[in-house]
């Protein structure tokens, strides 16, 4: 079923950019590139690895390993509409109905067939222990090794030295399973090509930030974490360049990313992966437009070519979901700045604690500088539970007190 999804969104997109090359958007670059990393996942043809969140994809590619982290694959199973199937699965197997959606989905899919079986699964830590035991239970599911990356918490030294000697152990624990070392040219062009990509990225964002932003909430939506995926190959670049010019052209005529732009918002963690109405309501009837998502930011230096692991480990380390929660607040803060925000929106996910767990620090530390923040519960991949009249009487009245405010 998903090769099929995969294989139909590669063909359309090319087929639309063919018929009319004018149509050629951000967007359209973009969702290319993530249906064609589906269509090698699941073609059966490349060596496949299944990943935490915070896995070295760069390093991976350069090893010729097609890599994702299994949240994009709940996210993905969610937007084909089918996802409760899958979560009926698992729960009917004891996995509880409380727990992360996301990590549920994946889990229900394995046991129907619909997960590609891997060469080899690497978890890490971080962002969170729900994601390390669900990569525990998938490497007993098809009895493949799992190698586990523990991320430290803090950017120390010696942090720094621990994830990086980790990072060089699961190289040689990739060329033990694929039969092919390290290749060092291709290590230092995939790393070229993060650095560049990084670059290019950090120019978009800060090109977003301007008022009114050339973003919007479909341009956005889920880029920052899914373009870790892309990371190291040529694809990160093109698609970087392609946001950092469309927003650069925008600019220059003071365009906006929605019709008219009255409110500024920042959505904090999830997005809600099903089809949903919810940020049409906000940008076409109230003029908020989500310009940021909470990932959508650059936290790490670029990576010395001549010292890579080190530069990864750092990276790793630096995503704001890891670590103490001070840090992630400051994070968010600094976008409410950066960005001009008016309002926050947190889809606080069930059995998350980034999203549910932090969700009264997160809400005080931006209250404290004058952002307020909206929180939704929500489950964002189980759509059974999604309550569409009640979360549109909650964005309203939210937005209406945000307009009175200016």
């Amino acid at each position: 079923m998903m090769k099929t999804y995969f294989d139909d969104l590669v063909s359309g997109i090319e087929a639309k950019l063919d018929a009319d090359p004018a149509s050629r958007s951000p967007r359209k670059i973009y969702a290319l590139e993530v249906a064609r990393l589906g269509a090698r996942l699941y073609g059966g043809e490349d060596r496949v690895a299944w990943c935490g969140v915070t896995a070295p994809f760069d390093l991976l590619a350069a090893m010729g390993v097609t890599s994702c982290f299994v949240e994009f694959i709940g996210a993905m199973l969610a937007s084909t509409g089918m996802t409760g199937t899958f979560l009926e699965a698992a729960e009917h197997a004891g996995f509880g109905g409380d727990t992360c959606g996301y990590h549920r989905s994946v889990l229900g899919a394995a046991k129907k067939g619909v997960m590609p079986v891997p060469d080899f699964l690497i978890a890490t830590s971080s962002p969170c222990s729900g994601g390390l035991a669900v990569m525990e239970n998938l490497a007993r599911h098809f009895e493949k090794d799992l190698f586990v990356l523990n991320v430290p918490q803090e950017p120390s030294a010696e942090g720094v030295r621990y994830l990086s000697d980790q990072l060089r152990e699961m190289a040689a624990f990739v060329t033990d399973h694929t039969g092919e070392p390290l290749d060092g040219d291709r290590f230092r062009l995939a790393i070229a090509h993060t650095n560049r990509a990084r670059e290019i990225m950090a120019e978009a964002y800060r090109l977003a930030q301007a008022v009114p932003s050339p973003a919007n909430g479909r341009l956005m939506g889920n880029f920052g974490i899914v373009m870790a995926l892309l990371l190291g190959t040529e694809a990160a670049v093109d698609i970087a360049t392609a946001y950092r010019d469309d927003f650069a052209a925008k600019v220059g005529k003071q365009g906006s990313g929605i019709a008219v732009e009255r409110l500024r918002l920042l959505w904090i963690q999830n997005r809600i992966q099903f089809k949903n109405p919810l940020v049409d309501i906000l940008e076409n009837e109230y003029g908020a437009a989500v310009i940021a998502d909470e990932l959508n930011a650059i936290t790490w230096d670029p990576i010395d070519p001549e010292d890579p692991f080190t530069g990864l480990a750092r990276r790793a380390i630096s995503i704001p979901f890891n670590g103490r929660i001070d840090r992630r607040i400051a994070h968010l803060q600094q976008m409410a700045r950066d960005y001009r925000i008016d309002g926050a929106i947190n889809p606080c996910h069930w059995g998350c604690r980034q999203g549910t767990g932090a969700r009264g620090l997160i809400a005080g530390g931006l209250k404290a500088m004058g952002v307020p923040v909206l929180n939704l519960e929500v489950d964002c991949i189980d759509s059974r539970n999604f309550s569409e009249g009640q979360l549109r009487t909650r964005l309203e009245a939210f937005a209406e007190m945000l307009e009175n405010r200016n």
